[in-house]
């Protein structure tokens, strides 16, 4: 199993379900009423979010109060099933399945597509390493190995500069500026596409597993 990948699915999967019940609980506190259209903001009257725009977020349901609370509903499964079911077989499609119903039922919309990049990584989690190792030479690997952690260190600073970090510098500092909420969105998603790639170099410099044994066994032979 592909250790580093599963980590950086797990942890990152908790930021998406955080993010989520952040949009659910804004869109129930708006009530038993119908929105003016399918997209709106999570929080339209809140200052705290008004350097996010209120959280935009979108909902087939006609009332925010249904929607709210489905967002929340599946925004805590997602927690629990990337906390604890994501090494399963086909667990990664399910954070993709529930990526895609928290987009259609209010759950915003970084949230969802942070869910299905994780949960297309975690597909890998059980995927053979020999690709990786044929491809990439041990040295690189190597460096791969150490970078890891740095990486994904900061990929969880830039997510948490995204939220709360903006947020608390535009209410409580009056910064607001659209330069820097594209340069912290871009670190964000950066810095999580380097720790899968790190993470996939890593996974591939680990001891092969006794599956993945047997199939480079039963292959060379059938070379010779």
């Amino acid at each position: 199993m592909r250790n580093a990948t599963k980590v950086m699915a797990s942890t990152m999967g908790v930021v998406v379900g955080l993010a989520g019940l952040e949009h659910g609980i804004g869109e129930t506190l708006q009530g038993n009423r119908a929105p003016d259209g399918i997209m709106f903001p999570s929080w339209p009257e809140s200052a705290f979010f008004d350097i996010l725009a209120g959280e935009p977020a979108m909902s087939i349901l006609p009332n925010y109060l249904f929607a709210g609370i489905l967002t929340i509903l599946f925004s805590l499964i997602f927690i629990v099933w990337a906390t604890s079911f994501v090494q399963r077989k086909n667990g990664s499609l399910v954070l993709i399945l529930l990526s895609i119903l928290l987009l259609l039922v209010g759950g915003g919309f970084g949230p969802p597509l942070l869910g299905i990049i994780i949960g297309v990584a975690g597909t890998q989690i059980h995927a053979p390493s020999s690709g990786w190792r044929a491809h990439l030479s041990a040295g690189f690997r190597r460096f791969l190995k150490r970078l890891w952690p740095w990486v994904f260190g900061a990929c969880i600073l830039a997510w948490l500069l995204l939220f709360p970090g903006l947020p608390i510098l535009g209410y409580f500092f009056g910064v607001n500026d659209p330069n820097l909420i594209l340069i912290v969105i871009s670190l964000a998603f950066g810095s999580l596409l380097l720790t899968i790639f790190a993470g996939f170099g890593v996974d591939s410099d680990a001891t092969p597993s006794v599956c993945e044994e047997g199939v480079q066994g039963t292959m060379e032979r059938m070379k010779a």
